[in-house]
C-alpha cells in the first residue's frame, strides 16, 4: 500500500507544472510585461488572460518566443486560452498594451509551463508495472478534469467581474441622470415663478 501510494504521489509531482497567476491593473495608455523561463525545448506553454473590469473589456496583447519573435497575438480582445509548444529555450514575454483605451483595465491571467515526463520503471519495479500504468492513466485524467474545472471556474469568475461592472456603471449613470433630472425640475420651478412674477408686475396689466 505504501508503494502504491508512493507511486501516486510521483506521478502527481511528473505530471505537474509551475504556473503564475495573476491580477493586474492596467492603466490607459500603459503597457505591462511579464516574463516565464522555458528550460525545454518541447515544453508546453498555457497563456489565459481575462478583463475583468474597465471599458468595453478589450485589450491588445502579444507572447514572443526569447528571440523576440511573436509566437501569437491579439487586438481588442476580451480573454483568451491558449496552449503553444516552446521550440527555444530560455525567456518567454506575454506583453499587455491598453494604447487605445481610455480607462483603466483590470486584467486577470495565468501563465503555465509543464513538461509532462513519464516515470520509467526499473527492473526491481516489473511486478508494478501494470498497477502502475494504471494509476498513471488515472491520474493524468484527474489532471485533466481539475483543468477543465478550473477553466470553467475562471469563466464564472469573469462573468461575476463583468456583470458586477456593469452593474456600478449602470448605478452611476442612474444617480448622474437623476441629479440631472432634479436640477432640471427646479430650474423649470424657477422659471415659471419668474415668468408669473414678471407678469403680473408690469404696469397696466
Amino acid at each position: 500500500m505504501r508503494v502504491l501510494i508512493s507511486v501516486v504521489a510521483s506521478l502527481l509531482l511528473l505530471a505537474g507544472a509551475h504556473a503564475t497567476a495573476l491580477t493586474t491593473i492596467l492603466k490607459a495608455g500603459d503597457k505591462a510585461c511579464y516574463y516565464a523561463d522555458v528550460d525545454g525545448v518541447g515544453e508546453k506553454v498555457g497563456f489565459y488572460f481575462a478583463i475583468q473590469s474597465g471599458g468595453n473589456f478589450e485589450i491588445d496583447w502579444v507572447v514572443m518566443d526569447p528571440e523576440d519573435k511573436i509566437i501569437i497575438e491579439g487586438d481588442n480582445e476580451r480573454q483568451g486560452d491558449y496552449i503553444f509548444t516552446a521550440k527555444l529555450v530560455g525567456e518567454y514575454s506575454f506583453c499587455f498594451a491598453n494604447d487605445g483605451g481610455s480607462a483603466d483595465k483590470l486584467i486577470d491571467f495565468d501563465i503555465m509551463v509543464e513538461s509532462e515526463p513519464r516515470r520509467v520503471l526499473s527492473a526491481s519495479q516489473a511486478p508494478l508495472k501494470e498497477h502502475t500504468s494504471a494509476l498513471e492513466e488515472s491520474t493524468y485524467k484527474i489532471n485533466g478534469l481539475l483543468s477543465s474545472i478550473q477553466r470553467l471556474q475562471k469563466y464564472f469568475h469573469t462573468r461575476h467581474h463583468r456583470n458586477y461592472s456593469t452593474v456600478l456603471s449602470t448605478q452611476s449613470r442612474l444617480f448622474w441622470f437623476t441629479i440631472l433630472e432634479c436640477v432640471a425640475v427646479v430650474g423649470m420651478s424657477l422659471a415659471q415663478i419668474w415668468v408669473l412674477k414678471t407678469f403680473f408686475s408690469r404696469s397696466g396689466r
